[in-house]
């Protein structure tokens, strides 16, 4: 779709022409204009549906609007119960007992059972690093009755709830028994959730538009909403993700209240909102996100160590977040893999990525006997924020005598291929970088990087004994004093093995038309209940 060329069309219309020609070029229902529409240009555009086969945000995004969870974390990182009524925990630390809210369903009007959150938790168990742990504790689920059922521990496991309650990719997602019994390593075809709304495939045309509609069966808590907890009231009649690659088209979009909504507008023309009393843009997060280098196990040449961690000396965080995000005030160099400012920051081991050694990676790749292997880098090309990524972590690993074979995609396209493990030469990859809100990468459990269970890890496959150990070690550890002691010990190991890179804390700031809506939350991801709207 040429936006640029439906906005000259429209320049010389009035505000109310303009409005409606928008929904018109879009090829959307004309009835949407009757109703209360909030129309949002996201940081991607949506074509993966299951927000368990993949941690990508734009899946995690998709999920929230569709599905619903046990449990969930406000802005204070505290767990509050979601779907879940009551619970309880027997004396002795092993039963769990949960009974869910009255009026729950899914959007085909048949009730949410125990069945289904069992089904839930099983299938998210096995993708998703800290449910991969849960699991591992679990002896069996009982069904009660349709409304209650029992989580039985082999012994106390002291992160249940806060399993249950992990905010953000991959979130424990609860869905229909029957869509749940899809095996983890399929997609789903059927989208019935239960969450706030409903998603309209028939109107789904991916690279264009992705439409929400309320879920007026939704029943809604009656706290406040805060982050993923709380009460989630719609106010509005439908959401539109509407794709505008060209990221000033955006801008200008929502300088004319075309739409609502930029997720993620570049640093760079941020300036264009100031002074504009109608554009409100500022950070929803303030944990931040942090960049990840990720490099694959299972192919030369980082199946060899010595290769990987001459790959951690050639790169240093500066590079990533001044190629990316530019403005100082957007970023901030920080060692800490656990994120700067929270319970289990840490600068051990990190040294290797504060700052390029190009003289020692090239010294290691030497005692390596590094051959010449390609490495095929993987670089994202349509998500501002991600763009340069590739490009910079391919000069410094050609600096080191890297190889290096610069592969450009757009993210979609990335995240399905890094789910690959063919070779390189046959569809694979060898490094590809990344982003993760700061509320996954907490802890050494609920941070997929650092699971290194070889082939249950995520994307790139570590797989280290010792790593494993140490994890072990945190999940069963209730002194909060011991547990920073093992997690600075995890993330030294991290460097050794080189498990992957933390490439710089950087802020994300969203812009909205504040002179129409009212409500917009924060949280580490893009909220879309409490907001109203006025036409």
């Amino acid at each position: 779709m040429n936006w640029g060329r439906i906005f000259r069309k429209t320049a010389g219309k009035t505000a109310l022409a303009a409005a409606i020609a928008l929904p018109m070029s879009l090829g959307l229902n004309a009835t949407a204009s009757a109703e209360t529409t909030l129309r949002v240009v996201m940081h991607s555009d949506l074509k993966i549906v299951d927000p368990i086969w993949t941690t990508a945000y734009m899946s995690r995004n998709y999920g929230y609007m569709v599905y619903d969870t046990l449990f969930a974390m406000d802005s204070d990182t505290n767990v509050h119960p979601q779907m879940v009524d009551t619970y309880s925990v027997s004396d002795d630390k092993l039963t769990y007992t949960m009974t869910l809210r009255d009026g729950l369903k899914w959007h085909d009007g048949a009730p949410v059972t125990s069945e289904d959150c069992i089904a839930s938790i099983k299938r998210w168990g096995a993708k998703d690093s800290m449910g991969q742990k849960l699991l591992e504790f679990v002896a069996e689920f009982k069904a009660v009755d349709d409304k209650t059922f029992e989580i039985v521990l082999k012994k106390p496991y002291g992160l249940v709830i806060a399993s249950l309650a992990k905010p953000s990719s991959n979130v424990p997602f609860m869905m229909p028994k029957r869509v749940a019994d899809t095996p983890a390593a399929d997609q789903i075809t059927d989208y019935t959730g239960s969450g706030p709304f409903v998603f309209k495939q028939d109107e789904w045309k991916p690279g264009d538009v992705a439409v929400f509609e309320k879920f007026d069966d939704y029943v809604p808590r009656s706290e406040e909403p805060s982050w993923a907890a709380g009460g989630k009231v719609v106010n509005v009649d439908r959401v539109e993700w509407v794709s505008i690659k060209d990221h000033q088209t955006a801008v200008n979009a929502l300088l004319e209240g075309e739409v609502d909504y930029l997720e993620a507008p570049p640093t760079d023309l941020l300036p264009l909102f100031e002074g504009n009393d109608d554009i409100t843009a500022k950070i929803l997060n303030p944990l931040g996100n942090q960049y990840m280098f990720r490099m694959n196990w299972l192919h030369p040449p980082f199946d060899n160590v010595k290769l990987r961690r001459a790959a951690l000396m050639a790169i240093n965080q500066v590079d990533f977040v001044q190629a990316t995000i530019g403005n100082p005030d957007y970023y901030k160099e920080c060692p800490a893999m656990f994120v700067c400012g929270t319970a289990f920051a840490t600068d051990a081991g990190t040294e290797i990525v504060v700052k390029s050694d190009i003289d020692g990676a090239k010294k290691m790749l030497e005692e390596a006997g590094y051959d010449g292997t390609p490495v095929v880098v993987m670089q994202s090309t349509d998500v501002d924020v991600l763009n340069n990524l590739g490009p910079v972590a391919a000069d410094k690993l050609k600096q080191a005598g890297f190889n290096v074979d610069l592969q450009a995609m757009d993210w979609q396209t990335l995240v399905a291929r890094r789910a690959k493990k063919e070779p390189p030469s046959e569809g694979g990859w060898n490094v590809f970088l990344t982003s993760w809100t700061a509320a996954d990468i907490l802890n050494p459990i609920s941070a997929a990087g650092f699971n290194a269970g070889c082939d249950k890890a995520w994307f790139g496959w570590p797989c280290d004994a010792k790593m494993e150990e140490l994890r072990e070690a945190f999940a069963t550890e209730t002194d909060e004093g011991k547990q920073k002691a093992i997690a600075e010990d995890i993330q030294e190991r991290a460097m050794e093995i080189g498990t992957h890179a933390h490439a710089g804390q950087w802020y994300q700031v969203p812009a909205w038309r504040s002179d129409k809506l009212s409500g917009v939350l924060g949280g580490p991801f893009p909220i879309f209940w409490n907001i109203a709207k006025s036409e």
